[in-house]
């Protein structure tokens, strides 16, 4: 019988894996994005701008950025199953 602190030293090495993968994947989104004209632009992202007050409210990005991740989960999901 083998060592039980294997399987879960294991486990924590594909999870660090996994979570660095992300940061990673995050990480160049967010470098692609701001080479995008159009991103944080889009109609229902709001702006307002005061003397000493700055508000951005990117709602019509976020919009599409939830739509996109939802579908390209999705479709990860159904192909790992």
């Amino acid at each position: 019988m083998g060592f039980k602190g294997e399987n879960m030293a294991s486990d924590i090495g594909r999870l660090l894996m996994w979570v660095g993968g992300a940061i990673f994947v995050i990480g160049l989104g967010l470098a692609i994005a701001g080479r995008l004209p159009w991103f944080g632009h889009l109609p229902g992202d709001v702006s307002i701008e005061r003397q000493n007050f700055r508000l951005y409210a990117p709602f019509g990005t976020m919009i599409i950025l939830s739509i996109l991740l939802t579908l390209v989960l999705n479709i990860i999901s159904r192909l790992l199953r």
